[in-house]
């Protein structure tokens, strides 16, 4: 299978990290999606891709059967369409549109296309979050009623396409959509209502980008969901990131907390140290999944479910209202 890639801005590691494990794909070449796709050429050296600095003119030449998709952000929803059309599997960054029109466009384009179609939520796949999945998946805790979760990340010197909202799409969007994700896996559903605040106040001379943000959920199963978001976390903290899940069931609660879990049920309180992981990588299940080997690691439809998630989310906070899906 040929694999080509556009850009390196946000997780297309995920790619690279799997790409020696899988004999059956050969990245062919590279474009960054903007002028000088030097970045992406260097990262991905070992392989020796083309080079393209148009990605059209990439996927005319190449004709790839998978195509990664980590480019600007507010050309995600083009890149997913076109790639579509053509019947090439698609693996996004996250989110793959920054507006409800893009994520419709998108959507028409798979269900004419033979081609696939998931966004990189691979934090699904990191120990932690998946051997709680585990354990919830087992009954542990009972049935799942509430959960909150979090995503804090350093601010950093952040680039200027994240100072205008037609260029970053949002933090609700970009920080949020792992824990957006997480909601969904782990209440087994679809959202049905979603109520959000924001403020840009505090954040560093950035323009329009949001520093903090709050959504809550309530799903068509009846679970109640929350997820804190922020660009706060203190400059010398341990990690960038301050990634955290509690899953409240009926009979017990199931927590994430730096990569650690702790499970509270019958037997008291304790942390759970056996950590489980996926059998294959988060993209090396992907391509697995395309031949028929393995389920997908998040389907076309949770991937749209989640956009559609954040983008409601976005879309309440910026009106102040309600947003029903």
């Amino acid at each position: 299978m040929k694999l080509c890639m556009i850009g390196a801005r946000g997780h297309s590691y995920y790619v690279l990290k799997d790409l020696p494990v899988l004999n059956t794909v050969k990245l062919t070449a590279v474009a960054s999606g903007d002028a000088d796709p030097s970045n992406l050429l260097k990262r991905a050296e070992q392989w020796q891709p083309r080079a393209y600095a148009d990605w059209r003119e990439m996927l005319d030449r190449e004709q790839p059967d998978i195509l990664s998709v980590d480019g600007p952000f507010e050309l995600h929803a083009a890149m997913c369409i076109e790639a579509l059309k053509r019947n090439i599997h698609v693996f996004c960054e996250k989110p793959i549109a920054l507006n409800l029109d893009d994520l419709a466009a998108i959507r028409k384009a798979y269900e004419g296309s033979s081609a696939t179609i998931i966004s990189m939520t691979a934090m699904r796949y990191e120990p932690a979050f998946y051997t709680a999945y585990q354990l919830m998946q087992t009954g542990r805790i009972g049935k799942v009623r509430l959960i909150q979760t979090r995503k804090s990340y350093k601010l950093g010197q952040r680039p200027d396409f994240y100072k205008k909202r037609s260029t970053y799409g949002g933090t609700i969007g970009w920080v949020g959509s792992h824990a957006v994700d997480w909601i969904q896996w782990f209440s087994g559903s679809k959202f049905a209502t979603a109520m959000a605040t924001q403020t840009t106040a505090d954040n560093g001379d950035n323009g329009e980008l949001e520093i903090a943000a709050q959504c809550l959920f309530t799903m068509k199963n009846g679970v109640l969901a929350q997820a804190s978001i922020d660009f706060l976390r203190p400059a010398n903290a341990p990690t960038h990131g301050d990634d955290r899940v509690r899953v409240v069931g009926s009979a017990g609660v199931v927590e994430v907390e730096l990569g650690k879990v702790y499970l509270t049920d019958a037997e008291g309180f304790r942390e759970i140290t056996d950590l489980q992981q996926p059998e294959r990588g988060f993209f090396e299940a992907f391509v697995g999944s395309i031949r028929g080997e393995c389920a997908p690691p998040v389907s076309p439809d949770e991937t749209f479910e989640t956009t559609l998630a954040c983008l409601k989310a976005q879309k309440a906070a910026d009106e102040r209202n309600i947003q029903e899906f």
